[in-house]
């Protein structure tokens, strides 16, 4: 029998549902209005955002940089590292300038519904804001119309992810695609069309 969207839809949600005790579900579900976030489990720590990047110097050096749990703070149930103490101590001041946008997910994933992925070492800063992305192929696809792809990213956060379970939201959009959804593979060809020759 061929199951339809809306069974794979309730299949992909009641084993998400069932997995409720996975560690990765519980950390990147914090009971608070930064969920979801793009967090792990770390030793000593049950959600620590992005792996332990320091927030603070994406924005003071334009750069990644791995964090320690020597400097550490807890926001909102979130656990953040820093290169140094004069970072946390900026962190602490302001907490919510440091922020990733869409919880640290990758921002093309977000403008898909889908909260998913998010490498610390692929990111940009638009207007004093930090993106995130999944790889070198998803920023560049996002990049080739930003501010589109920006606004859209900002309304399916704020009218469907934010405040919501991850696991679930991203089994109904892996489902549930919305119109403009595209593969990894049609984002590839995409971003190698809009390249210039010799490039």
């Amino acid at each position: 029998m061929k199951m339809t969207r809306t069974h794979k839809l309730l299949f992909a949600a009641s084993l998400i549902l069932s997995l409720g005790a996975c560690s990765s579900m519980s950390a990147q579900n914090p009971a608070n209005e930064l969920s979801p976030v793009n967090a792990a489990q770390a030793e000593g720590a049950d959600r620590v955002m992005l792996f332990g990047a320091d927030v603070v110097a994406y924005f003071t050096t334009n750069a990644y940089v791995q964090g320690s749990a020597k400097f550490s703070s807890t926001y909102k149930d979130v656990d953040f590292h820093f290169s140094s103490a004069e970072n946390k101590a900026l962190f602490d001041q302001s907490p919510e300038q440091y922020l990733p946008q869409y919880g640290g997910y990758c921002a093309n994933g977000i403008m898909f519904g889908i909260p998913w992925g998010g490498n610390a070492t692929d990111f940009k800063m638009v207007n004093g804001k930090l993106y995130i992305f999944g790889g070198q192929v998803s920023q560049a696809a996002f990049e080739l119309e930003l501010d589109k792809n920006i606004a859209l990213a900002d309304q399916y956060w704020e009218q469907e992810i934010k405040g919501n379970n991850s696991f679930i939201q991203r089994a109904k959009r892996l489902v549930l695609r919305v119109p403009h959804y595209k593969t990894g593979e049609e984002q590839a060809a995409q971003v190698k069309a809009a390249q210039k020759p010799g490039v």
